[in-house]
């Protein structure tokens, strides 16, 4: 037989939204330390096409 599900408090809620909105925060900051990585070419551990540029203006 079916059960109504208990309510979640608010102090739960706000806790499974502030882990959420740390790793968003984390994944942002490691995004930029990546872009900046890669412009600055110490980017060691990154790889992406160079010359793609280039092949665009051949065709």
């Amino acid at each position: 037989m079916a059960v109504p599900k208990k309510k979640t408090s608010k102090s739960k809620r706000s806790m499974r939204r502030a882990t959420w909105k740390r790793k968003a925060e984390k994944q942002a900051q490691r995004a930029l330390s990546l872009g900046k990585s890669i412009l600055t070419g110490r980017a060691k551990g990154f790889y992406y096409p160079e010359n793609s540029d280039d092949e665009d203006e051949d065709e």
